[in-house]
């Protein structure tokens, strides 16, 4: 009745900020990721409070300052197929090694769809690490740039999203939220670096960024852009099925070649009899040397931060690991402090064992804290830098330090995988992967994968202004194939191997998951909530006829405890997503949530750990 309808207190904005296409994408992301459509809309939302003075984004440089390019053969060719109206394929993926050309094409190719007046989406990974992708598109298409970040306020985050509605902005550039725009006449969507893990979020709805723009643009009807020297492992097998259009881009341009790639096997001794342990082979060592020399730069890589792994009793075996996490501590040599990695909980360093009181204690492996002071040992003339986000205090400086190699006032970056996207320095001539085997031993299908792609990725940063770049990578594990073959840069090799291994073990693509976590502060809870949830799942088959999929679980998570929570998981597989989404969406509807237990759904994930 009219009288329970409540009255309107205030009326939160003026226009719109959500139209009809909008609501009909959170609809479909609600059943897709099996979230609610609030929670749906919600993300879609620019967040923060709408304050009345702006802090507007101010391009220093427009159109007018920009130089058109000579485009290769090969990227003409794959503009044209692109945006052939003939072309019936809407997905399409851009192919080759770093250092060819793909940015360009992506520019083009916006260009075009802008002279017809509509506007485009251009993904990026990591803003922060993109500050070159970003500066290109400013100085095309100046002020009709909108950039989307985390790094924005909430009104400046309101104030473009409302550009871009007005069509005063036509081209939005941003991480993975931005695939979300409200661009009016959308023609186009971009996804540079399409492998990256950054593209799937890691709160709910733990949507992928790559799946809305294939929603997207098959709604619309219009093209997507991927790109990448490493594609995921699911994009590949669609290009192979001629399911995506694959356009190749073969040749480096600006005068680079693919470097040389030498591989160093650390559990030998090096040709003239010296010894390889310790984080800076005899042979990286001479090759950083000549480099110097040169008065060219290098690039050393480790994805691990910290001075040293983790803290032992060499008497009792007994290892530090943080009290809120099932994890070791990483000791931080300028903090003096043995730190958590996953919860930031820290801890004096012992000197002695806590468990067995023995003196025979040390810190072993090491991180780029340890790489730095070691590599400053050796070349005390040089100008090192370290980049990880335990010495970075802001964007700005991360920017700094980036601009600063780039214009050849440090003679040697080292860091973790910031330094291995999508940069592009000019005098860099050396690239030294210090142990590439850190990623690989995780319990995980996609570690093989990550380590492949990171590896090519680094590497590509080398020699791409001359023709005699290098690489340099150190691993325990030189035979393994992720690791072989990213060395001799045989990239089909590596696809053609994984896509057998996961179809052997039914992993995607050759399968789909959805991955149940039940966490709560109470380890019993935790498990008693599992184990329910998998018998109600079990009941299912019979009560509602479903016998097309499989119940992995219910076990305790890889990561067995985070941030003081404990981690149960069940693992549903299956050939058709749309079986298991309806039975966990069954599920879900079934649950009664026990009480401290939080129930995280994560449709398609990318990390099982």
């Amino acid at each position: 009745s009219e009288e329970k309808i409540k009255p309107i207190i205030k009326i939160i904005d003026d226009e719109h900020i959500f139209f009809e296409e909008q609501i009909k994408l959170s609809e479909w992301i609600s059943k897709y990721y099996l979230c609610s459509q609030g929670e749906a809309l919600f993300t879609m939302l620019p967040s923060g409070k709408r304050e009345s003075s702006f802090s507007s984004l101010s391009f220093e440089e427009d159109e007018k300052t920009f130089t058109q390019k000579i485009l290769s053969e090969e990227q003409k060719k794959a503009i044209d197929e692109i945006l052939n109206p003939e072309n019936k394929k809407i997905f399409n993926y851009l192919y080759g090694p770093t250092g060819t050309g793909k940015t360009e094409v992506f520019l083009s190719c916006a260009e075009k769809v802008l002279n017809q007046d509509k506007g485009v989406i251009y993904l990026v990974p990591e803003i922060s690490l993109t500050h070159q992708v970003i500066e290109a598109v400013i100085k095309r298409f100046g002020n009709t740039v909108a950039v989307l970040h985390s790094g924005l306020t909430g009104s400046q985050k309101l104030k473009e999203w409302m550009r871009i509605i007005n069509r005063e902005a036509k081209i939005v550039i941003g991480a993975r939220s931005g695939i979300f725009a409200p661009v009016p006449n959308l023609g186009l969507i971009i996804i540079d670096e399409e492998h990256d893990g950054s593209y799937k979020s890691g709160t709910t709805p733990r949507y992928h960024a790559r799946q809305v723009a294939m929603r997207i643009c098959t709604d619309k009807k219009i093209p997507l852009i991927m790109g990448s020297a490493t594609p995921s492992v699911e994009a590949w097998k669609l290009m192979k099925e001629n399911k995506i259009q694959t356009h190749t881009l073969s040749k480096r341009l600006a005068g680079g070649a693919i470097p040389k790639v030498e591989i160093i096997n650390l559990s030998e001794k090096s040709e003239d009899g010296r010894n390889t342990e310790g984080c800076i082979s005899p042979k990286l060592e001479d090759e950083i040397r000549n480099t110097l020399q040169e008065k060219k730069q290098t690039i050393l890589f480790l994805n691990r931060r910290g001075f040293s792994h983790f803290f032992k009793c060499s008497s009792c075996g007994f290892e530090l690991k943080c009290k809120n996490c099932s994890v070791s501590l990483t000791y931080h040599k300028t903090q003096k402090k043995l730190i958590c990695h996953y919860c930031g909980w820290q801890l004096n360093p012992p000197t002695q064992c806590p468990e067995c009181k023995s003196l025979d204690v040390g810190y072993f492996g090491f991180g780029t804290e340890f790489i730095e002071s070691e590599v400053k040992a050796k070349f005390p003339n040089a100008v090192v830098e370290r980049i990880d986000t335990d010495n970075l205090s802001s964007q700005k400086e991360l920017q700094e330090k980036l601009d600063l190699f780039r214009n050849n006032k440090i003679d040697i970056l080292l860091g973790t995988q910031m330094v291995a996207k999508g940069l592009n320095f000019p005098n860099l001539k050396l690239v030294g992967v210090i142990m590439a085997d850190t990623g690989l031993h995780l319990p995980d299908f996609r570690a093989s994968e990550r380590t492949f792609s990171l590896i090519v990725q680094v590497a590509g940063r080398a020699g791409r202004f001359f023709p005699d770049g290098k690489v340099i990578i150190q691993s325990y594990s030189p035979n393994r194939s992720p690791i072989y073959y990213a060395c001799k840069n045989r990239i089909e090799e590596f696809y053609d191997e994984e896509l057998q291994q996961r179809k052997i073990l039914d992993f995607p693509p050759f399968s789909r998951l959805i991955r149940l976590v039940f966490r709560s502060p109470i380890k019993e809870a935790s498990e008693l909530a599992a184990n329910s949830a998998a018998e109600i799942l079990e009941s299912f088959r019979e009560k509602y006829n479903y016998d097309d999929y499989e119940i992995l679980g219910p076990s305790e998570c890889p990561l067995s405890k985070i941030a003081a929570n404990y981690r149960n998981q069940i693992i549903l597989r299956s050939d058709s997503i749309k079986t298991i989404q309806s039975v966990t969406a069954r599920f879900i509807y079934n649950y009664k949530n026990k009480q401290g237990v939080y129930l995280e759904v994560d449709v398609d994930p990318t990390n099982l750990l």
